[in-house]
């Protein structure tokens, strides 16, 4: 009996101080100076949503924006600020000249382009359906975005960018800048996982897409369950039903050999939320991971149909001596993780307390088991290579 209650003291014990160490051991950790230029202009609340995961890592591993300063995941970045009520503040690349361009890009040693879908008049109204088009307020990615990512390439400095950098609302020319920069074309289809598809019951499928796809089939929506909606830039919408178009309901991301061993990446991974359908040059760039849609015959003829590819890249890198460029086929970046979390060293390890993985569409095990991996050991290694250069 006096055993059985030593352990549970010993156990509750660490139960008790467990988080002090872990914060303690965060604390303590050496910083390490790498200067990133975030660039997010659909932040709506301060709470910073569309870049939480980044946020997340830089905090966790202790990189800063100075040698002593961390970042401030409210401040730390360029782009749309929301301020009290419906005001706001313009604070993107915009506003530099060429000069100031340059001298960021001298400053910098990353560039990570988060979301670019920008800030809609119905954002800044609660009183308004948020799932319904509105005027644009701002976003887009523009001529001064496409001019600091030249001058990063040029300088060989790491580039990350992701999901809607180049989609709507930015425009032709400018999206057909940064694929010739980078050797990446977007088809224009976007796509996304829907756990459910009844109107009357899911308040998350946007109001736009419900009515696009009925006026193109008839006017007739027969989805109940779960399924993938796929959307084109010119508004044809399509959509694949798990009750007879799928085989397995939720979008698999397949991790190459590269990936899994250089990335620390699991071989496969779902991923229920909006993604892009990308190609890319294959002599210039290589897919770390690629996205697997598992389809029954007649899922496959409505995606042929449609010129709709049923495997297409999750992750291209172009990792060479030339310059750094990763280009992330999904809104990676944004995941209902909490930030109070990257205080506490060895919290990955606990990680698998914070989602159940069995869920369909929940996304936290994407950004445990996937991103906070992968951005991490990119980070890393980036690091390791400056600061070697630094010494020479």
């Amino acid at each position: 009996m006096k055993k059985f209650k030593n352990f549970f003291r010993m156990f509750f014990g660490f139960i008790f101080f467990a988080p002090f160490v872990a914060w303690a051991i965060w604390l303590f950790t050496p910083k390490r100076k790498m200067v990133v230029a975030i660039i997010d202009k659909t932040e709506i609340t301060n709470k910073g949503q569309e870049r939480i995961s980044l946020d997340w890592v830089l905090n966790y591993e202790k990189f800063t924006k100075t040698t002593t300063k961390l970042y401030n995941s409210t401040n730390d970045y360029f782009g749309f600020e929301p301020l009290k009520g419906a005001q706001y503040r313009l604070k993107g690349l915009e506003n530099f000249s060429n000069d100031q361009l340059e001298q960021l890009s001298n400053i910098c040693d990353v560039a990570y382009f988060t979301d670019t879908y920008g800030v809609y008049s119905n954002d800044l109204n609660s009183h308004i359906n948020f799932n319904e088009r509105s005027q644009k307020i701002y976003g887009g990615m523009s001529s001064q975005d496409i001019s600091f990512l030249e001058k990063m390439k040029r300088k060989k400095k790491l580039i990350l960018t992701e999901f809607n950098d180049i989609g709507s609302p930015t425009s032709a020319e400018i999206r057909s800048q940064f694929e010739s920069l980078f050797a990446v074309h977007w088809t224009g289809w976007v796509a996304r996982y829907f756990e459910n598809l009844d109107t009357t019951a899911n308040k998350e499928i946007p109001r736009w897409l419900i009515r696009n796809y009925l006026q193109q089939h008839s006017h007739e929506w027969p989805f109940l369950n779960s399924g993938i909606a796929f959307v084109n830039q010119n508004d044809q919408v399509e959509i694949l039903s798990s009750e007879s178009d799928l085989e397995n309901t939720v979008p698999q991301i397949r991790t190459f050999e590269y990936g899994q061993k250089h990335l620390n990446l699991p071989h496969f991974m779902k991923y229920p939320y909006w993604l892009d359908i990308m190609t890319y040059n294959d002599s210039i760039n290589h897919a770390v991971a690629a996205y697997e849609i598992y389809t029954t015959t007649k899922g496959a003829n409505i995606l042929r149909q449609n010129g709709i590819p049923d495997k297409f890249p999750a992750v291209i890198m172009h990792n060479k001596k030339d310059y750094k460029f990763y280009y992330f086929c999904g809104d990676f970046c944004d995941n209902p993780i909490q930030h109070i979390t990257s205080y506490f060293k060895g919290v990955p390890f606990f990680s698998w307390l914070f989602y159940d993985s069995s869920i369909p569409d929940e996304r936290k095990s994407f950004f445990w088991k996937y991103y906070r991996p992968m951005v991490t050991k990119i980070f890393n290694d980036y690091y390791e290579e400056i600061n070697s250069k630094q010494k020479k």
